[in-house]
């Protein structure tokens, strides 16, 4: 179903760096932003946690704090 969004300015520009980014079109970064939004695509810590099923708890701890570097955002790598 097609839906046409208006986007402040600064918004579309970190969109489409994003898009650029990770080789995705515009429409893939907003429906996956939609789908994280709304709980239906598995989140980081979701992914994390089916995927260290088989770690020790020492071990999934490890890779928690890993990967805790990915949830911080810095703007600037987005202007």
């Amino acid at each position: 179903m097609p839906i046409s969004l208006r986007l402040p300015e600064q918004e579309e520009k970190l969109i489409n760096k994003m898009a650029k980014k990770t080789g995705k079109t515009k429409t893939a970064v907003i429906l996956e932003a939609v789908a994280e939004k709304l709980g239906t695509c598995k989140n980081k810590k979701q992914l994390i946690r089916d995927l260290s099923g088989w770690m020790s708890h020492d071990e999934a701890e490890k890779l928690r704090n890993h990967l805790q570097h990915f949830d911080q955002i810095v703007v600037g790598d987005w202007e």
